[in-house]
């Protein structure tokens, strides 16, 4: 099955509204340089909340085939829920993608499986695509239980939603010991969890839904172990951290020119 690959650049809580219109116009800039296909894979900036209308600008104005996204959603409609950002905002940014469930919001802000469920769901709704994270810590990964650990994710996460919206969704395995740290899964290692993922949407949806399904990988991607990585079957794009923050590097993996 022809997956088209979904490269995405995470850029956390770095880059103000100025710093997110240069990225995001030099990103652009570079690929088109290098005359990049966007057939060939699907490019998308998560910036944060407070970039999102200068890269919507950035975007449009320039024509740009670069999507973008948010980091987190809401799982409220509106209402007396200071800080948050509901789906509707983000929609009329634009915005096509949202990650969900990554590690650091379920670490710092105990969000369960089951919030990561309502947050799939509400993202689904509003016509927009969940990225939606798992992965396991070092010492459950030094245990052996790590593939146990990211499938019981998988089954908390895509409770109760259907085969037609699975379809809808990406999913993304972050082995948590290997994001900003430098160490990086190999690529048998994300094969090994990516495969059991797919697995999994097998039993859960059937194999022809599992096998249109996204899965990326995410932790310590660079331009120089990206194309190794997706050359695993079952890996489908990488979800970018750090290196998303450089639009050359960012763009060499895009390319996957190492």
């Amino acid at each position: 099955m022809s997956r088209t690959p979904l490269l995405a650049g995470n850029w956390k809580m770095n880059m103000d509204h100025l710093q997110a219109i240069k990225l995001v116009q030099e990103l652009g800039l570079d690929l088109e340089d290098h005359k990049f296909n966007y057939a060939d894979a699907d490019v998308v900036v998560l910036p944060p909340f407070t970039d999102l209308r200068s890269v919507q600008t950035v975007v449009e104005s320039d024509k740009m085939k670069i999507a973008y996204g948010a980091q987190d959603i809401s799982v409220h409609d509106n209402g007396a829920y200071t800080g948050e950002v509901s789906a509707s905002m983000l929609v009329k940014l634009g915005c096509t993608y949202v990650v969900v469930g990554h590690s650091e919001r379920r670490e710092y802000h105990c969000e369960s499986d089951a919030v990561v469920n309502e947050k799939t769901k509400v993202t689904l709704a509003a016509g927009m695509t969940p990225i939606v994270c798992c992965g396991e810590g070092l010492e459950i990964r030094q245990a052996g239980t790590h593939v146990d650990h990211v499938l019981k994710q998988i089954n908390g996460a895509f409770d109760g939603i259907s085969a037609e919206d699975a379809l809808k969704c990406v999913v993304a395995y972050e082995p948590i010991w290997a994001i900003g740290t430098g160490e990086v899964a190999t690529p048998d290692d994300a094969q090994e969890v990516c495969g059991a993922i797919r697995e999994k949407l097998a039993e859960l949806y059937g194999q022809e839904v599992a096998d249109k399904m996204r899965v990326l990988y995410g932790g310590s991607v660079k331009s120089s172990n990206v194309k190794e990585i997706l050359s695993r079957p079952d890996i489908d794009g990488a979800l970018v951290g750090g290196a998303s923050l450089k639009a050359d590097e960012f763009s060499r993996i895009v390319r996957q020119d190492g």
